[in-house]
C-alpha cells in the first residue's frame, strides 16, 4: 500500500508540473504590470478604464493592470462620447476593455501586452500595434485587460484618449480615423471563411512594408501592391474585399503616412505573426501536436505504475 501511495504521488506531481507551466507564464507576464518605478522623463503611466465597468470590475481591472493603492498613475475613463469621437462607434456601446499606457524612449517601438487575452475576442496584439502605428503612436508599452469577454475596441479608444489628453499632444484625427478603418477591415476579414487573425495581420503588415519600399505614386500602384501581396500569401478575397483594401491604403497614401519611419517595427511585426502561424501549424499540425503531447504524458504516468 505504501508503494501504491508513492506511485500516485509521483503521478500527481507530473500532472501538477505540466499544469503549472501556463500559470507560471501568466504570472511572469503579470509581473511586468507591477512595477512602481516611474519614468521621470515621460511622467506617470496613464490608465484608461471602460465606462461600463462596475465598481467591483474596476477594482479587478486595476489589479490586472498592476495599479496598486499607492501607484502613481493618471487615471481616466473612456466614455460614450469618446467612442463616437475616436472610432465612430455607437454611443450606446458598453465599454469594458481598459488600457495602461507607459511612454518609452525612442527606438523601443510599440509593445502590446494583453493581460487577459482570453477576454479580448477580436483585436489581436498585432492588430493593436498596426492601428497605433497608422495613428502615429510609435513608442509605448500598452497593457490591455478586461474582466469580461469583449471585442477590445474600448481599449483602443482609451489609448487614443490617453495620448490626446493625457500627454498634451493632439493626435491627427485623419490618421486615427484611417487607423480605425484599418482595424474594422481587419476584424471583418478575420471572420471570413478561409481567413484568420494572423493571416489578416500578415497581409496588412506586408502591404505596409511594400508601400515603405516602393513609395507608390498613384492609386494604381497601391492596387498592384495589394494584389501582389494577396497572391503571394495565397489568399482568396472577393472583389468587394479587395476594393476595401484599395481604398484603405489609397487613403493612407493621400495622408502621406510614411511607413518608412516604422519599417523596422513592421518587419518585427511580420516575424511575430509568422512565428505564431508556425507555432500553431507546425510540421504535423497543431491538433496532432497536442494529441502527441497528451499521449506522451499518459505514457509517462503509465510508466510510473509499471
Amino acid at each position: 500500500m505504501k508503494n501504491t501511495f508513492k506511485k500516485w504521488l509521483a503521478a500527481l506531481t507530473v500532472v501538477a508540473l505540466v499544469l503549472s507551466v501556463q500559470t507560471i507564464a501568466q504570472a511572469s507576464s503579470g509581473d511586468k504590470n507591477n512595477e512602481d518605478s516611474i519614468n521621470e522623463k515621460y511622467g506617470s503611466p496613464i490608465v484608461v478604464y471602460g465606462e461600463a465597468l462596475t465598481p467591483a470590475q474596476k477594482e479587478e481591472t486595476k489589479k490586472l493592470l498592476g495599479v496598486k493603492t499607492n501607484s502613481v498613475v493618471e487615471e481616466m475613463t473612456s466614455t460614450a462620447d469618446d467612442i463616437v469621437n475616436y472610432i465612430k462607434g455607437d454611443p450606446r456601446s458598453n465599454m469594458y476593455s481598459s488600457a495602461k499606457i507607459t511612454r518609452t524612449d525612442t527606438g523601443q517601438g510599440v509593445i502590446i501586452n494583453q493581460v487577459t487575452p482570453e477576454n479580448i475576442t477580436e483585436v489581436t496584439d498585432e492588430m493593436y500595434a498596426n492601428a497605433l502605428l497608422t495613428a502615429g503612436i510609435e513608442e509605448a508599452i500598452v497593457d490591455i485587460a478586461s474582466p469580461v469577454k469583449v471585442s477590445g475596441h474600448s481599449a483602443l479608444v482609451g489609448i487614443y484618449k490617453a495620448y490626446d489628453q493625457g500627454e498634451g499632444t493632439e493626435l491627427d484625427k485623419d490618421r486615427t480615423e484611417v487607423a480605425n478603418e484599418e482595424l474594422n477591415i481587419a476584424t471583418s476579414l478575420a471572420k471570413k471563411e478561409g481567413m484568420d487573425q494572423e493571416k489578416v495581420t500578415e497581409l496588412l503588415t506586408e502591404i505596409k512594408k511594400e508601400i515603405a519600399d516602393q513609395n507608390p505614386a498613384t492609386k494604381e500602384d497601391i492596387q498592384q501592391i495589394v494584389d501582389e501581396q494577396i497572391k503571394t500569401l495565397e489568399l482568396q478575397l472577393s472583389e468587394e474585399d479587395r476594393k476595401l483594401l484599395y481604398d484603405l491604403f489609397e487613403r493612407m497614401r493621400e495622408l502621406n503616412i510614411n511607413f518608412e519611419n516604422v519599417k523596422s517595427q513592421l518587419e518585427s511585426l511580420a516575424k511575430d505573426v509568422q512565428s505564431k502561424i508556425s507555432d500553431a501549424v507546425g510540421d504535423k499540425g497543431f491538433l496532432e501536436a497536442v494529441s502527441d503531447f497528451f499521449s506522451n504524458l499518459i505514457d509517462s504516468i503509465k510508466g510510473i505504475f509499471s
